[in-house]
């Protein structure tokens, strides 16, 4: 039966990073990931200031500004006045951390996964996807697998550590459930066309309010990434009205892309349900889970992808020793959700405040945008301003790389 020291379970930010750390550690780790490719709809595209730091720290970072992207210098929200205010400027803080990398999920996981296989202990198999586990006296030993041919097998591990995201098969079949939080919104993802004529590097992001219409639009490469935020539940319903009147809402709170919208149908528009839920308990014996498989994060602030990278990081650094030596017990586990438990709470406090103040309000047609109070602190208290750029590109408690895993950079500035 094949063994290998540390299981990771989906190829996300979490696994891949966490593979990363620890084959860089010298531990020998494998990652099983289900899809064939890291190509998805509309996946957290940013790559925030503390995990550019990590990946300066790790050597990469000059290779990782090489790739194509754009640059997210400010969130901003608008007023009842037509204007807007600095939600988080990125551009106050202290440079080279001072904005978020924008670019497609796939591009950062397929650089992660080129600078993980220089190491020799690293491998993963894709088009591989965990169908349950392995249990011995109680404590997880490993996992059975099916491939792409349909071929069953299984491999056992020292550790299996489940970054599966929110809809976890691992969690699933740990039988562990997460406490939910009501979440008022889910939302509609589609693209629409960006002529070069239409302006360079991505400088803020400027919500747009009407009524119970929320809108963001995030420029990329090409094209413009929506977000159209909805009453949870209210895809069926909004669907029913048709595709013109959808198209007739973008124009309404974007009159700007009414000369793109007339090719726009139903099948460009993808629908996320979102939650927002978390673990009480993220472990058992053999068993870790980390990311989304512990904690699902509302797109509230785009702060999921960077949550999940830390926690990978705090889990590398805790586990390599152990793994190393053989001495890894379930104590080293719960250390990783200590670490880990208390950013998780406070990102996911300011989420929630965000769903009631902001989007619920404006579907119960309460009010459009943040609420006057909010607006007066971001305008006139100079340390309120600071928190929120500095609370959404690094979080509370952000992790540095372990020293095992520091290395030179691999190329010259960009």
């Amino acid at each position: 039966m094949e063994h290998t020291q540390c299981l990771v379970v989906g190829g996300g930010p979490a696994g891949i990073m966490l593979a990363l750390l620890l084959a860089r550690g010298g531990v020998q780790v494998t990652v099983l990931e289900k899809h064939s490719d890291f190509l998805r709809h509309f996946r957290g595209d940013t790559v925030h200031a503390s995990t550019i730091r990590l990946l300066d720290e790790m050597g990469l970072g000059n290779a990782f500004r090489r790739l194509p992207q754009t640059r997210l210098g400010a969130l901003e929200l608008p007023t009842s006045g037509g204007g807007a205010i600095p939600l988080g400027n990125f551009a106050a803080l202290k440079p080279p951390y001072n904005y978020i990398a924008m670019l497609p999920q796939w591009d950062f996981l397929n650089f992660l996964v080129s600078a993980a296989q220089t190491e020799p202990s690293f491998s993963i198999r894709m088009e591989t996807e965990v169908t349950g586990l392995i249990e011995q006296d109680g404590k997880v030993t490993g996992v059975s697998y099916r491939t792409k041919l349909g071929e069953i097998d299984t491999v056992t591990a020292g550790i299996v550590v489940a970054c599966d995201g929110r809809g976890s098969i691992v969690r699933q079949r740990a039988k562990l459930l997460p406490d939910e939080s009501p979440v008022p919104f889910d939302v509609w993802w589609l693209r629409l066309p960006r002529a070069e004529s239409e302006g360079g590097e991505l400088s803020s992001i400027l919500p747009r309010f009407e009524g119970p219409d929320v809108l963001l639009a995030i420029t990329r490469e090409g094209f413009y990434q929506i977000a159209y935020f909805l009453p949870k539940g209210g895809d069926a319903a909004l669907r029913s009205q048709g595709i013109e009147s959808f198209r007739a809402r973008i124009a309404r709170l974007r009159p700007d892309f009414a000369d793109r919208l007339q090719t726009l149908t139903f099948e460009d528009v993808h629908m996320l349900d979102v939650k927002l839920n978390l673990l009480p308990r993220w472990h058992r014996p053999g068993l870790l889970l980390i990311g989304d498989a512990a904690h699902a994060m509302s797109p509230a602030g785009g702060v999921g992808v960077n949550l999940a990278i830390q926690d990978a990081v705090a889990a590398a650094r805790i586990l390599r020793d152990p793994l190393h030596n053989g001495t890894l017990t379930e104590a080293d586990l719960a250390k990783v959700q200590r670490r880990r438990m208390f950013p998780t709470r406070i990102i996911q406090a300011v989420q929630r405040t965000l769903h009631d103040v902001v989007f619920q309000a404006a579907f119960d047609g309460k009010r459009s945008g943040p609420p006057p109070f909010f607006v007066w602190l971001v305008s006139h208290v100079p340390g309120f301003k600071s928190l929120p750029a500095r609370m959404v590109a690094f979080g509370p408690r952000p992790e540095h790389a372990p020293d095992f895993a520091r290395r030179p950079q691999t190329e010259p500035q960009p």
